[in-house]
């Protein structure tokens, strides 16, 4: 196996984030004087072991331009209808980097630490398998939709986060598989799974929200400050 081998990360950044109600993007509201966006990028490129950075961006964004970021480790990518057009479009880019492994990462997950990134890399290289980061389950899950219908247990359940990690062609062949088969695929790891790949479940830090609701935004908020502080000291 490959001690050092070369990693690359896909940002998929081309929502436009109904659900906040905006006139713009959710991944460019501003938290502490940066761009949710500036935040997700600034964790991804303060992992030494990432060559190189592919941010999935709408055709019509008119603000990645303009955001404060000089990496020549980030590059942008067409974004695509869905999510998963968006990594498949980024992926088939970086093909000419010819990297070993690659993590796709939520753009509106501005909180995700660089010890849960370790991690999921460490564990995924060690035993050779791909792998996601996720959180077990916490509350009563019901079942229903007016009414509720029944309790769901929980044991076996798990929220999943991101970044997920898999070996670069591997997921670049899943995803174009079940595309080809309109399989509805949430996440990179529903594509392997489709594919009878293994997904391993690594336990990761639950205040890794994504902020899709103003809720989130403010949670997001609270938080980043809290990172903030405890950085500075």
């Amino acid at each position: 196996m490959n001690k050092n081998p070369k990693i690359a990360i896909v940002v998929p950044a081309a929502g436009v984030g109904s659900r906040m109600q905006l006139s713009h993007p959710k991944q460019y509201l501003d938290i502490a004087g940066k761009t949710v966006l500036e935040h997700t990028l600034d964790k991804m490129l303060h992992i030494p072991a990432v060559s190189m950075i592919a941010v999935a961006v709408s055709e019509q964004d008119a603000y990645f331009a303009d955001l404060n970021i000089n990496s020549r480790r980030i590059i942008r990518t067409p974004g695509g209808q869905e999510r998963s057009d968006s990594v498949l479009n980024a992926l088939n880019r970086l093909v000419e980097y010819a990297p070993d492994w690659v993590l796709v990462h939520d753009a509106a997950r501005p909180l995700v630490t660089a010890s849960d990134i370790t991690q999921l890399m460490t564990q995924c290289i060690h035993k050779g398998q791909g792998g996601i980061l996720a959180a077990k389950v916490k509350d009563t899950i019901k079942r229903g939709n007016e009414y509720s219908l029944g309790t769901v247990p929980r044991d076996e359940l798990w929220q999943a986060l991101t970044p997920q990690m898999f070996p670069f062609e591997a997921l670049r062949a899943a995803l174009k598989s079940a595309l080809l088969n309109n399989v509805k695929i949430t996440d990179e790891a529903s594509a392997m799974e489709w594919n009878n790949e293994p997904v391993q479940l690594i336990a990761g830090r639950s205040d890794n929200i994504k902020i899709t609701t103003p809720e989130d935004y403010a949670l997001a908020c609270f938080l980043i400050s809290q990172q903030q502080k405890e950085s500075a000291t």
